[in-house]
């Protein structure tokens, strides 16, 4: 196969592949990350060793070569840990290609850092982690550099080393020397952005990891967390708007009969379902039959999965629903927002709307299954004591998490709330909502409190002792 070829392989392109390369014959084993018709990068064979092979190809080939190529020799110049660039090349009219050295048997610090997330916050795994991270950003500053994609997976541990990696994100100002505050700043802003919102206290101690390598500049907390604000409401706004395009984490169909969306790697296991919701749902355990909504519990290769489907009673109900976006849309909207700030709740996995000529019939959502027990049951045996305090904490950090995000949930009932792994998942979304001030938030948050405790007895020791702990507004 040829480059030229490459380019109209699409998402998946058949392995092996081998490429004849002016370098000498590249075998392509295994796909790391695919933009379709313009980047592919891949574990492969070349001249008798492993490489990382990046392959850029379409119309942006160029461009994205000379990128690539700059960052890779910024890294290497200045003294920076990263794997050596073996061979590059780039053929006109055809696409580019960039071999490095593969670091076999690395871990990114992304996998190191899911692996003690959690954990109590600032544990001292992960200060290692965290720590590992911002003392080899500090040191990209010091040397004028920053990657303008930052992210834990760009940090690559190996042998003992930490490495840096993806040169078509790192920038430069002035090689060489230290980079400007106003660029730390807005550099830092992004990595911190992307990390749980219940790490913001800790900011301030963390930041000790980046000044003992770099004290270049005075860092004013009260700036950088405005950084760190901004990011993540760009980011938020980047990822909910990924959830009906097609993408690399979304694969999507929309025509005049259905919308589909599934998350890309869960569509080979889906495929059948949602190709016949109706007949899953049937075959599956029901665990609601109501008018508008019905529930089931099925198993699809291996792993349980709730279908929800969400009913038109008739004619009348149908007219007020067809024109709006479904029930389905936007709790698949709300389960992926929490996901995002790392509020649990069983993942959104696809949703499906079928349709009359563009307007809206039955629509159908699918998740993850979660077996945790409800706060009811699982404090039933509390109700004139208190429950473990691990609980109680984690009931705390979830409204904390609402109250921050200014997230309200619409019907905090005790079926609503599991407890499930450590955590406290919410479920059943359809109502809720992130307000986008605080003039409506107040009393749809007091609410949910309310709702919640009105599972338990008023006079009960748990009812006073829930009321006491979970705050107000």
């Amino acid at each position: 196969m040829k480059l030229t070829d490459l380019a109209h392989a699409g998402r998946s392109p058949t392995l092996p592949l081998t490429l004849a390369l002016p370098a000498g014959e590249l075998t392509v084993q295994q796909w790391l990350r695919v933009l379709p018709g313009q980047r592919y990068v891949g574990k492969a064979q070349w001249q008798g060793r492993d490489v990382l092979a990046k392959l850029l190809v379409g119309t942006k080939a160029e461009r994205h070569f000379q990128r690539e190529r700059r960052g890779a020799r910024l890294l290497a110049e200045q003294g920076m840990t990263t794997p050596a660039l073996l061979a590059e090349g780039l053929a006109e009219g055809q696409g580019g290609w960039l071999l490095f050295d593969y670091l076999a048997g690395g871990e990114s610090l992304a996998q190191a850092w899911h692996e003690v997330k959690r954990q109590p916050m600032l544990s001292d795994a992960q200060q290692d982690v965290l720590g590992a991270a911002l003392g080899a950003i500090a040191q990209l500053h010091t040397k004028g550099l920053w990657q303008s994609d930052l992210h834990l997976d760009n940090l690559l541990r190996h042998e003992g080393k930490l490495h840096l990696i993806d040169g078509g994100a790192v920038q430069a100002q002035t090689p060489g020397q230290p980079l400007g505050r106003d660029k730390v700043l807005a550099n830092l802003g992004v990595f911190f952005a992307q990390l749980p919102a219940s790490l913001e206290p800790h900011i301030e101690e963390l930041l000790v990891h980046y000044l003992l390598v770099n004290g270049e500049h005075a860092l004013p907390l009260e700036v950088l967390l405005r950084e760190v604000a901004n990011v993540r409401r760009w980011r938020l706004r980047d990822y909910l708007s990924k959830l009906g395009r097609d993408c690399s984490l979304f694969s999507v169909k929309r025509g005049l009969n259905q919308l589909r969306v599934v998350r890309r790697e869960d569509e080979p296991l889906l495929h059948e379902l949602l190709a016949a919701p109706d007949m899953a749902v049937e075959a599956g355990h029901a665990l609601k039959l109501g008018g508008s909504s019905t529930v089931a519990l099925v198993e699809q290769g291996g792993r349980q999965l709730v279908v929800k489907r969400y009913n038109i009673k008739g004619l009348a109900h149908w007219l007020r629903r067809c024109w709006r976006p479904s029930r389905a849309w936007h709790s698949w909207l709300e389960g992926n927002r929490l996901a995002f700030f790392d509020i649990a709740t069983p993942q959104p996995l696809a949703i499906l709307e079928l349709r009359w000529m563009g307007l809206r019939r039955r629509s159908y959502l699918i998740t993850e299954y979660s077996a945790g027990e409800d706060i009811v049951t699982h404090f039933r045996p509390y109700l004139s004591s208190s429950p473990p305090e691990a609980e109680l904490s984690a009931l705390d950090q979830l409204f904390a998490s609402l109250l921050r995000e200014r997230i309200s949930h619409g019907d905090m009932k005790g079926t609503n709330l599991l407890w499930e792994q450590g955590r406290w998942s919410l479920i059943d979304l359809d109502a809720a909502q992130q307000h986008g001030s605080n003039a409506s938030f107040p009393r749809a948050y007091a609410k949910d409190r309310a709702r919640l405790l009105r599972n338990w007895p008023i006079d009960s020791a748990l009812y006073r002792l829930l009321d006491e702990r979970l705050p107000r507004l």
